[in-house]
């Protein structure tokens, strides 16, 4: 079999992907190894997220399906009696900032409208697994083998693979990157589930509107969530250090219900019953880097190349803006252009990794200086921590500003860029000793992997 572009993953990056190629003309094959709808974690969009929805066309059906309406963050300090707030922004054309909305998602809904929307304007999807890379002699990837659901295997010829896969991260995996680097964001572990019952804000908009995301802060590396998915449904959960769970010997629901209420007195204010309508889920070990994440004939997407932390919910706004970067790359690539040089996507992959960094260094400085990044929120940089919330994070967006500045100069860090040693891993949680761990057919560990090694 052979295409043009072949995509691995159907998720929110890979589907984005395939309507952002189709508006190039391009019409790709997806591949998706899970049947959809199917449970996922990560529902909250940002600003930009909610307008690379707008530019994809789909406000009118979130309004139509109603997806809750998010016009914030608070976040509430130790005792639950301090918090603040950041609402949700846009930019123009001019570079003036205005308020906005984007949404709340229930995964299992928006990630199948997703995916059979990209169908229905171009894109074919196909439900297999892939295993293996196609390399040509130079090194350059070719396609994937992929194993159908009968059991048969089927190479896919392709001039060019985007990587989708999320957490999965099948190029890296298959070692076709650079190393992958672990962070120290694995000592941490997330538990997740969804409540009914729940007290949520008494507004319709602004700071207390009834669908805002709100995050409880305990100490660092200690913290919760409460993201509204629809009209009775909150997603809650927490992150607390791996060696606390260890050392409790519980079962995750336990360890849940006995732990949550600790994170933050507000907790039980907004969660008087804990009334669980899906089990506790789990993932550890959910930091990671991958390096060399495009070249000759691949490109990486989102979570398929990084991730950092999920505190302030960037995941599915970085996946789809990076589907909108990528796609008039694609097009030039299969029209001939860049093709020489070990690298034809170099300028891309230093552009995306500016931007994770600003985002790192954000959230660093967070977790290092809490109460400095408050008063930088509400007093010195408002306007700029509003953008980058809203996850107006990269180059062409004024960044790094000069609060990001700022957050490297208290950090003590710099960020030195080049073709061959770009975005060097130096969070606060990065272990220098375990650079380039690889656990090969793992993101980082699976779940089950973990939970049977306790």
């Amino acid at each position: 079999m052979k295409t043009d572009v072949l995509i691995i993953g159907g998720g929110p990056g890979g589907a984005a992907t395939a309507m952002f190629l189709v508006r190039e003309g391009i019409k790709p094959v997806i591949l998706e190894q899970e049947e959809f709808p199917r449970y996922h974690i990560g529902e909250s969009l940002t600003g930009e997220g909610g307008q690379v929805l707008r530019r994809l066309g789909f406000e009118g059906e979130m309004t139509k399906r109603e997806h809750p309406v998010k016009h914030g963050v608070r976040v509430f300090g130790t005792t639950g009696q301090n918090s603040w707030y950041v609402p949700v922004s846009a930019r123009d054309k001019e570079w003036n900032l205005s308020f906005s909305t984007t949404w709340q998602v229930r995964r299992s809904d928006f990630d199948t409208m997703m995916l059979k929307e990209a169908e229905t304007r171009g894109a074919t999807v196909m439900r297999g697994t892939a295993t293996k890379p196609l390399l040509a002699d130079d090194g350059a990837v070719r396609g994937v083998t992929v194993r159908w659901p009968d059991g048969k295997s089927e190479d896919i010829e392709t001039q060019i693979v985007l990587d989708c896969s999320g957490q999965a991260t099948f190029l890296a995996n298959q070692r076709v990157t650079g190393p992958k680097y672990v962070g120290s964001y694995d000592k941490q572990v997330a538990f997740f589930s969804q409540v009914t019952g729940a007290v949520r804000g008494p507004g319709i908009s602004g700071e207390d509107a009834k669908d805002n995301t709100l995050i409880f802060y305990a100490k660092k590396f200690h913290w919760a969530w409460f993201i509204p998915i629809d009209g009775d449904v909150v997603s809650v959960g927490m992150v607390t250090p791996r060696a606390d769970f260890l050392a409790k010997k519980q079962t995750p629901e336990e360890f849940f219900r006995n732990e949550l209420y600790d994170i933050n007195p507000e907790v039980r204010k907004r969660i008087p019953e804990m009334n669980l309508v899906e089990k506790v889920h789990v993932i550890p070990n959910y930091s990671y880097q991958v390096r060399g994440f495009c070249g000759k004939g691949f490109i990486c997407i989102g979570d398929a190349h990084r991730f950092i932390d999920p505190i302030f919910s960037f995941g599915l706004t970085v996946t789809m803006r990076e589907a909108e970067f990528a796609a008039p790359l694609v097009r030039e690539y299969l029209e001939g252009k860049r093709r020489n040089g070990d690298n034809p996507f170099a300028e891309h992959q230093v552009f995306c990794e500016k931007g994770i960094d600003n985002l790192e260094d954000m959230i660093d400085l967070f977790w290092e200086q809490p109460f400095a990044f408050a008063t930088f929120v509400y007093h010195r940089y408002p306007d700029q921590l509003t953008d980058a919330f809203a996850g107006r994070i990269y180059p062409t967006e004024h960044q790094p500003s000069p609060a990001v500045v700022a957050f490297r100069k208290m950090l003590k860090r710099t960020r030195e860029y080049d073709q061959d040693v770009y975005s060097v891993p130096i969070g606060s949680r990065f272990h220098p000793e375990r650079a380039a761990l690889w656990e090969p057919n793992s993101p980082v560990a699976t779940t089950e992997q973990w939970m049977g090694a306790r």
